[in-house]
């Protein structure tokens, strides 16, 4: 009788390990890159495309355990006025590409500066792709490589609780149970503010500070490939997609 138990638990378990061919489960990446002029001049505009290139290489890839991505849209964060749509590049211009070949691409499509940095645009043109492209309830990481600061006419002239609480996230928080935005290479101060700031109920906001995103280079080994290079791809995980609460961080 015990075998018999035992041959039924294993051929239960054998039956629910999805096969070896299964398609990964649907997620979805979102990057937005500053090209603002303020950004291209802080000195971490080069280091931050440098390593969105990586990080979309590894999350297209799964390298070291990181989430694949089944979907990858790539656009800018801001235009020439306020609420500008602006193009966004899918997993199809990225797919078969090295790292290197990645930065080259993001380079030539987003060669100009834009004088305005508008978040709500950028996060209403991902709501219009996800619907459009069927991914509502996807798991949905929008990563933002950006100084964090909005800016566009009177901004400078606006308290920060006021200035941050005119982010508005709203076109994102129900395309799916699991959103979260991370915002890499900005100010500690700015980066506070986001989290503490910025209006939402169930977005979940991960910021880094250009002070711990450029670590990433320590665990980047010369000369050892891509699939191989364990160390930065565990800093990945831990640093950048460290999976975060919902709520305010205080």
């Amino acid at each position: 009788m015990k075998r018999v138990v035992v041959g039924l638990l294993a051929l239960g378990l054998v039956s629910c390990k999805p096969p070896s061919n299964a398609q990964p489960p649907k997620s979805t990446l979102v990057v937005g890159l500053d090209i603002s002029g303020s950004f291209r001049k802080s000195g971490q505009f080069d280091d931050a495309l440098r390593y969105a290139a990586l990080y979309i290489y590894g999350h297209i890839n799964a390298l070291g355990g990181l989430k694949q991505a089944t979907d990858v849209f790539v656009g800018s964060l801001g235009g020439e006025h306020v609420g500008q749509p602006k193009s966004f590049h899918p997993i199809q211009d990225l797919s078969g590409k090295t790292p290197a070949e990645i930065e080259a691409s993001l380079r030539a499509w987003f060669p100009e500066d834009d004088p305005v940095t508008d978040f709500n645009s950028f996060f209403e043109r991902t709501a219009v792709h996800i619907k459009r492209q069927n991914l509502v309830l996807a798991p949905l990481n929008i990563v933002l490589f950006s100084d964090g600061v909005p800016d566009f006419p009177g901004a400078g002239r606006m308290s920060a609780p006021t200035l941050y609480a005119k982010i508005d996230v709203s076109p994102i928080e129900y395309l799916s149970r699991n959103v979260t935005i991370r915002l890499l290479y900005a100010q500690p101060q700015v980066a506070q503010n986001w989290e503490k700031l910025v209006p939402r109920n169930r977005v979940k906001i991960w910021t880094q500070d250009q002070n711990v995103m450029v670590g990433w280079h320590r665990h980047e080994v010369q000369g050892v490939a891509m699939q191989r290079q364990d160390s930065l791809w565990s800093w990945t995980q831990q640093i950048v997609d460290f999976r975060v609460r919902r709520g305010k961080i205080l």
